[in-house]
């Protein structure tokens, strides 16, 4: 079987990411090579591009670098640019994420504090990310009461019943739902 321009291409990106993902995560050559079960000359081989990669050894070291064999390989970049879905009715934005399917990254400006009624909190299955761009937000999160204040982060599983809003005026997020939880938040408008 005859090598094409792109094959050698896609051979050198995924050598390129498998080095940038080790140096991201400061592991040195020997660290991966443990992680992987190979030798750290046949790691250094095969990022210097004097080894074949064979497919057995992508999916080991996929699972040592903590990602995925499609995202190893991926070559669908043309989308880097992604624009926003405008919602009107509820005053949000949002932004689908290629990387895992189903993600939505959704822009929410919030101008009410989080309900006092208990009952008021929803519950449903996934998790969401919340990022505070601007302002500070209140995080209800079972009994908790949370302040997210500018450019702090919170991760939760939307199991616990949970409810956002401002403290002491406008505030604007970033709010990242997994499928499941973009699901509950669509139902919970339906209702």
């Amino acid at each position: 079987m005859r090598m094409t321009q792109e094959d050698g291409d896609l051979d050198g990106l995924v050598r390129k990411r498998i080095r940038a993902l080790r140096v991201a995560q400061g592991w040195s050559l020997d660290e991966l090579a443990t992680r992987a079960k190979l030798s750290p000359s046949s790691l250094s081989r095969i990022e210097n591009g004097q080894r074949r990669l064979a497919l057995d050894q992508l999916v080991t070291l996929a699972k040592a670098l903590d990602t995925s064999l499609d995202q190893l390989v991926e070559t669908d970049t043309d989308d880097v640019i992604v624009s926003p879905m405008l919602d009107g009715a509820h005053g949000t934005m949002r932004w689908p994420i290629k990387a895992e399917p189903g993600m939505t990254v959704m822009r929410q400006r919030m101008t009410s504090p989080p309900p006092d009624n208990p009952a008021s909190l929803r519950a449903h299955s996934g998790r969401e990310w919340l990022v505070v761009l601007k302002g500070t937000a209140v995080l209800l999160l079972g009994n908790r009461r949370l302040r997210v204040e500018t450019n702090q982060a919170a991760e939760f599983p939307t199991m616990l019943p949970h409810a956002i809003g401002t403290a002491g005026g406008p505030c604007e997020i970033l709010g990242i739902f997994d499928r499941e939880a973009r699901r509950g938040h669509n139902a919970d408008k339906k209702a």
